[in-house]
């Protein structure tokens, strides 16, 4: 497969602070064809898309897409995978906003690509303040509740996760995803809003039987929850607690008896730790989430 068309996907929502960085990271790349990114915005309300158009609006490199509502990380993707599909891309690179890629990062996406096809593929990402720390060097799966989790989170890169390998989760913080795969495995979800995305995603490539490989010469930097102001917010506390239920009822099948069993004694124990902290909001929003799932109230969180 020769990718001559590669479509950067950038979700915004109030990103002001973080989208030029990026972009100009994308930007310092060169590869042997044509680089366009796609700025999806979800109706922000912060300048950042004014400030975009004054910095990039005559620059042909740069597509922005505004929507007229927060639709959620998923939808605002798709739109940007289907505007990539009208330029005719051959591959979509879902990438954080809240993030700095190396200038050879997407070169080195091709090559693994090209020796892995019709294959998704996952960087290395470091911490964008302390960038010899790692954030993911691929994914992994859990064999009996199928959680998902970083290989190498927060430890200090000394080269130990320098093989190129097959691994079984891809974060959505960087997915480079052939267009021949979206064919196969179709769109993200649009019911998750925000969080476990990726995870179901990874899952359902799984079943397909596309692999998922790790590429280490691919280096970037995040801002690890810029978007959500980190995990210990009502916010993450609600979309965790919901779509942690809708992803493994989609994907796990006569197991998923056993994963409820081991989902209330995690989200229990958190609760309780939650409320000797005093922090009584991420436990109302973690029965929000449960409730919404039973009602299957799904997408953005809907305000009473």
């Amino acid at each position: 497969m020769v990718f001559v068309k590669l479509a950067v996907i950038l979700v915004n929502y109030n990103g002001k602070q973080y989208n030029e960085a990026c972009i100009e990271s994308v930007l310092a790349n060169r590869i042997d064809g044509q680089i366009r990114i796609i700025v999806a915005d979800n109706a922000s309300d912060d300048d950042s898309m004014q400030m975009l158009r004054a910095r990039y609006g005559a620059d042909e490199r740069v597509e922005m897409v505004e929507l007229d509502e927060n639709y959620g990380f998923s939808y605002a993707n798709n739109v940007g995978i289907r505007r990539a599909m009208v330029w005719g891309a051959d591959a979509a690179l879902l990438l954080n906003n809240d993030t700095e890629i190396e200038s050879n990062m997407l070169s080195a996406l091709l090559s693994c690509a090209q020796r892995h096809p019709d294959s998704v593929i996952v960087p290395k990402i470091c911490y964008s303040d302390d960038r010899k720390r790692i954030w993911s060097a691929g994914g992994s799966v859990s064999p009996v509740v199928q959680k998902a989790r970083h290989i190498g989170l927060n430890e200090e890169d000394r080269g130990q996760y320098e093989e190129e390998r097959r691994v079984s989760f891809g974060t959505g913080c960087c997915l480079f995803l052939p267009m021949q795969v979206i064919g196969r495995a179709g769109l993200l979800d649009e019911r998750f809003f925000l969080y476990y995305e990726d995870t179901e995603y990874s899952f359902r490539l799984r079943e397909l039987g596309i692999a998922i490989y790790y590429c280490p010469q691919a280096v970037m930097y995040h801002k690890v929850g810029a978007s959500t102001k980190g995990a210990d917010s009502p916010l993450c506390a609600y979309y965790i607690a919901r779509n942690w239920l809708l992803c493994n009822r989609l994907r796990m099948g006569r197991r998923y008896p056993l994963f409820l069993a081991y989902y209330v004694a995690n989200r229990t124990a958190c609760c309780l730790l939650w409320l000797l902290h005093g922090k009584g909001a991420l436990v109302q929003a973690t029965w929000r989430g449960i409730r919404d799932f039973h009602r299957g109230r799904f997408g953005k969180e809907a305000e009473e």
